[in-house]
């Protein structure tokens, strides 16, 4: 016998959506690329005084110790917009946007769209340790989100659309439309549906093809390592742990940064300037700490920085980072935590054996942004997306799955869930097809059910059904083989003795059909306030088949609990 069960739960609207993504991955290409005119422009008005879009480092500048006061001012004026525009432009942008999903029904402002650049801009052209990426994500987000507010679409559409903007933003400042559909999956859609996954998939598509044409063309960091020996699989290990390790370092210290802060007996308007006037300082012992550095990340992987030069940029760029960030100024954490991994694996080089230093530095890279992150999926990807090296990619898998297995034993939260953690709100992060999805209404109702008839009188019904000997507590009526409704006592209350059961139904009975999933009638019930239905062959006919309640769905649990649970032996 065929049957009308299907793989995925997808309707025409999937058209739209798709339609509707492709459209917001144009808009948060060109988004991306005016976030990065706004970070030349305000590098420019910063640090040589000139309003000139040209890409240039901060830390060529020559201004000396009045550098030092630049992060400072950037920090006074995202204060300021953060205190009179919108208060949700602090922070690195990927929290919030996981926050609007889950608990803001996907709903983001224009003003969010508006700010949330230009705070960006200001802050990291004047010298703030950070990357676009975050930035962009929540950017890129917000136009997703306002094309689905205008267009009256449900909260999870909006939240495709949110999405395809996030990753679109990110794929074309990196150039990573996998690793961008990646943290899609990983951080930010909590779901694996062909609704969703699909319609990101063509945004970061449409980003990539687009990107040549507003970018420079190619890998960010393009790398080739040699191939690697077996005594590697070691040293991958022992780089992960230490990966690992600096993952966690990192997280605490930005939090206890935060809380420090928060103690201040100053407005938090002013907190990002006091962590400019931190960043200033480290920008003048260091100033290649100072902006974004792809520059550094780039010599690092190369190899062409000295073991001491590196280890005295880091450190400075790991202080100012912490700092800036733990302020509650706009910033990312992507590029941070790729040059502070790199750093990380150039210290390690001299001591791990079969590889090269630019390919550990590669590795830890990865390793520290996927556990700091908790998408190890995407870390991998992205590493070799930026790089296209593909010799390192089996390290890559072995050192970022040792780090990330570090900071989940070790860790309760993220540093993306513990900022939203703070606010109240858990955000569990692992997810698994539901039990309930893989039931069907046939396949836990109740065939055959007791049921009432609708010429029975509510004196004899009460009697027959509703005596001493009760054994439900509702009861299918049908009449001429159609069916009614659902009887319960308290419908019975208060009836004339005379009156037929089925003169108590007037409205269409509420019912399910058999191929509904059980997910899909645990919401029905949930949204009705009931904790049974009737099952019907067919709404035309509404013969009944079945009935289905609470405890029915329950048990559709217990297979997936008993496996989690009861530890068997080989017999």
């Amino acid at each position: 016998m065929r049957t009308t069960k299907r793989d995925y739960s997808v309707d025409q609207r999937l058209l739209l959506l798709a339609a509707l993504a492709l459209l917001i991955g144009v808009i948060s290409t060109l988004a991306a690329n005016l976030l990065l005119k706004l970070i030349h422009l305000f590098t420019n008005l910063f640090f040589f005084q000139t309003f000139s879009l040209l890409d240039r480092s901060p830390a060529s500048n020559g201004m000396g110790v009045w550098a030092i006061l630049m992060p400072v001012a950037g920090g006074l004026l995202v204060g300021l917009l953060a205190r009179y525009g919108s208060e949700k432009i602090r922070g690195h942008g990927i929290p919030e946007a996981m926050e609007a999903i889950l608990f803001g029904k996907s709903k983001m402002s224009a003003r969010i769209a508006l700010l949330k650049p230009l705070s960006s801009g200001i802050v990291i052209g004047s010298g703030g340790p950070f990357g676009a990426e975050g930035p962009i994500i929540m950017t890129g987000g917000s136009l997703g989100s306002l094309v689905g507010q205008y267009l009256h679409l449900t909260a999870a559409e909006r939240k495709v659309l949110l999405v395809s903007g996030a990753c679109a933003g990110m794929t074309a400042i990196f150039g990573t439309p996998v690793a961008a559909l990646l943290l899609a999956v990983e951080l930010l859609l909590f779901e694996l549906k062909p609704r969703s996954l699909l319609p990101v998939a063509l945004a970061c598509a449409m980003a990539g093809f687009l990107r040549p044409w507003l970018f420079e063309a190619g890998p960010l960091f393009p790398l080739t390592t040699a191939p690697v020996t077996a005594i590697a699989f070691g040293s991958c290990v022992v780089a992960g742990l230490l990966s690992g390790a600096l993952a966690g370092l990192l997280t605490v210290a930005l939090y206890k940064t935060e809380d420090c802060f928060e103690k201040l007996p100053l407005h938090w308007m002013w907190w990002p300037a006091i962590g400019g006037l931190i960043v200033g300082i480290g920008g003048y012992l260091e100033p290649r700490a100072l902006g974004v550095g792809y520059d550094v990340i780039g010599d690092l992987l190369h190899n062409r920085l000295a073991l001491s030069v590196a280890l005295a940029l880091l450190s400075v760029k790991a202080v100012i980072w912490v700092a800036a960030l733990g302020s509650g100024t706009s910033g990312g954490v992507l590029a941070p935590l790729l040059m502070l991994g790199a750093g990380l694996g150039i210290v390690l080089s001299p001591v791990l054996p079969g590889g090269s230093p630019g390919l550990w530095a590669l590795v830890c890279m990865a390793a520290v942004l996927g556990s700091v992150l908790g998408a190890p999926l995407t870390a991998i990807v992205f590493a070799f997306g930026l790089t296209h090296d593909s010799e390192a990619m089996l390290p890559l898998m072995l050192t970022t799955a040792v780090a990330c297995g570090v900071t989940a034993l070790a860790m309760k939260r993220s540093i993306m869930t513990e900022k939203i953690a703070r606010r109240g709100l858990h955000i569990h992060r692992e997810y698994s097809v539901d039990p309930l999805e893989r039931q069907h209404v046939a396949d836990v109702m109740t065939h055959l059910p007791v049921t009432v008839d609708g010429a029975l009188t509510v004196a004899a019904a009460l009697h027959q059904y509703y005596g001493r000997q009760a054994s439900h507590r509702a009861y299918p009526v049908v009449q001429d083989g159609r069916l009614l409704g659902l009887l319960t006592q308290e419908r019975l209350q208060g009836q004339a003795a005379y009156k037929s059961c089925a003169e108590l139904f007037s409205d269409a009975p509420h019912a399910l059909l058999p191929g509904a999933s059980a997910r899909s009638a645990a919401g029905r019930m949930a949204q009705l306030g009931v904790s049974r239905l009737a099952v019907i062959d067919s709404e035309l006919s509404m013969k009944l088949i079945g009935i289905v309640t609470v405890r029915d769905l329950l048990q559709a649990s217990r297979k997936d609990l008993h496996e989690e649970t009861v530890r068997e032996r080989l017999r």
